[in-house]
């Protein structure tokens, strides 16, 4: 895009506390709210926006360079992006062989917004000291910034909200035909690279919608069931977190991210939200049966307290730069979550273990 282009596409991102970041517009003609947050990944900037996990926000990548190397059909997470919009400091052409299609085609395609040239590094700076903002993201230029600002905050967040029902899957479908044990998978926001990887350990995956009730699952006579990960608040999951206590004793189950939260309040819990959550491929958390220090690939903004289950379940993972909890284990029946992201997508594959111990479990 020329020094014209960036002109004529003046675009701002106002947040609720009244800080305003002027740059251009680099995606969808929109204004629209969301909460924003940053990213500190260098690159899975495809994955990340089609992660159904960042919907209702606006994610904000560290990483200065963005769109390098384009976007393809086989990185994608899910059916589309679901970020309420990218806030970027440069938009830059594709040069790889597996680009299909450019960034920008893409994020207007998806009907997403987007803003580049903006500081995010004075912008990340702000949302690590402030914690995760209510935002407005303007591309008409037909709000004032005044006027941006009060919208935001006039937002009702994502606090209280159900966004898994929102993302989640309109019917139950088979992803794969093969394997000798059979997984029915809660949808409620999930990643295509965790269904990959539940196959690759033998699995075969029904994925259900995510007020699937558990009569209906148990029904199904799996093997075992799967607790996906997902945007919004875990508290306003109600239904999810009523079904799963129905399920806790019945059979096996593994849950990752906003499964994990349902698992620890289905048991009595309280989750509470961290200042500026955890996203990105770089964030270390340790074994506590082992010691052993795993990186791994984090989305999230709640996190599940300890006060309230420690009479239920074993903490096995921690998060080695804040302390909070990363993993359970029920202490007497077959279930066991991780917050963090074991198939990654992006991120590294030091946790991808945890798709075989799923397996061993349903043995018992």
């Amino acid at each position: 895009m020329n020094f014209k282009e960036r002109r004529e596409k003046k675009a701002f991102l106002a947040l609720a506390n009244g800080s305003v970041f002027h740059g251009y517009s680099v995606g969808a003609p929109l204004d629209t709210c969301g909460e924003a947050v940053f990213n500190t990944g260098l690159s899975g900037y495809q994955e990340i926006l089609s992660d159904p996990s960042y919907a209702g926000q606006f994610v904000v990548m560290t990483a200065p360079e963005i769109g390098n190397y384009g976007v393809n059909k086989e990185d994608m997470e899910s059916r589309k992006f679901f970020a309420a919009g990218f806030v970027i400091r440069e938009l830059n052409e594709p040069s790889n062989w597996r680009s299909q299609e450019s960034l920008k085609d893409a994020l207007i395609r998806y009907g997403i917004p987007a803003i580049a040239g903006i500081d995010t590094r004075m912008l990340t700076l702000e949302l690590r000291e402030s914690g995760a903002q209510k935002a407005f993201l303007c591309t008409s230029g037909k709000p004032s910034a005044d006027e941006a600002v009060a919208k935001a905050n006039a937002w009702p967040g994502i606090d209280n909200q159900d966004y898994a029902s929102v993302v989640s899957c309109e019917k139950a479908y088979e992803w794969n035909s093969d394997g000798d044990l059979h997984i029915v998978a809660y949808d409620f926001g999930i990643k295509y690279n965790i269904l990959r990887n539940l196959q690759l350990a033998g699995m075969r995956v029904s994925v259900v919608p995510s007020k699937t009730s558990a009569e209906e699952v148990l029904a199904m006579k799996p093997d075992g069931v799967f607790l996906s990960n997902g945007p919004g608040d875990p508290a306003a999951v109600g239904y999810a977190i009523e079904n799963v206590r129905k399920l806790i004793g019945k059979v096996p189950i593994m849950g990752i991210c906003l499964g994990h939260q349902i698992i620890g309040l289905a048991l009595g819990g309280k989750t509470q939200k961290l200042k500026f959550g955890h996203h990105g491929c770089n964030h270390p958390v340790m074994d506590t049966s082992s010691n052993c220090i795993e990186i791994s690939s984090q989305n999230h903004n709640y996190m599940i307290m300890p006060q309230g289950i420690e009479d239920k379940a074993e903490i096995t993972y921690l998060n080695l730069n804040d302390g909070s909890v990363e993993g359970l284990k029920l202490k007497n029946e077959n279930v066991f979550s991780i917050q963090f992201h074991p198939e990654a997508a992006p991120g590294p594959h030091d946790s991808l273990h945890l798709f075989k111990k799923f397996r061993e479990n349903l043995a018992h």
